[in-house]
């Protein structure tokens, strides 16, 4: 079963769809979500690690499970569903704090200022 916080595979699309590339992606949605839903929420992990808004630094340290084999960056304001049909494998998980990190990010992005969610 996929669970949240798994580093998974996928093949995400080029933006003309003539073609694919496999990408990983780290699971949002929730392990009840997960369980009984045929789609995952999940949020993009580039190894281009350039400094942008709403990221995360990941290392291979930053995994519970698995092995990370480039430092890489999380980017909380890619975020997809998709089927999870479509996943490859899992190879890793990160850590709790990686996730709390990740989270914090996502409510920045969402935030409306001077209000509380």
């Amino acid at each position: 079963m996929l669970k949240q916080r798994d580093i998974v595979l996928i093949p995400i699309p080029f933006t003309d769809l003539t073609s694919h590339k496999k990408r990983p992606a780290i699971i949002l949605s929730s392990d009840t979500y997960n369980k009984s839903n045929e789609d995952i929420v999940v949020a993009a992990v580039t190894s281009n690690v350039e400094s942008c808004p709403f990221s995360i630094m990941l290392t291979g340290d930053d995994l519970e499970s698995g092995v990370l084999k480039v430092t890489s960056i999380i980017r909380a304001d890619k975020i997809y569903t998709l089927n999870k049909s479509i996943v490859i494998k899992t190879f890793g998980r990160v850590k709790y704090d990686i996730f709390s990190k990740l989270k914090s990010e996502i409510y920045k992005l969402i935030e409306i200022p001077g209000k509380k969610i």
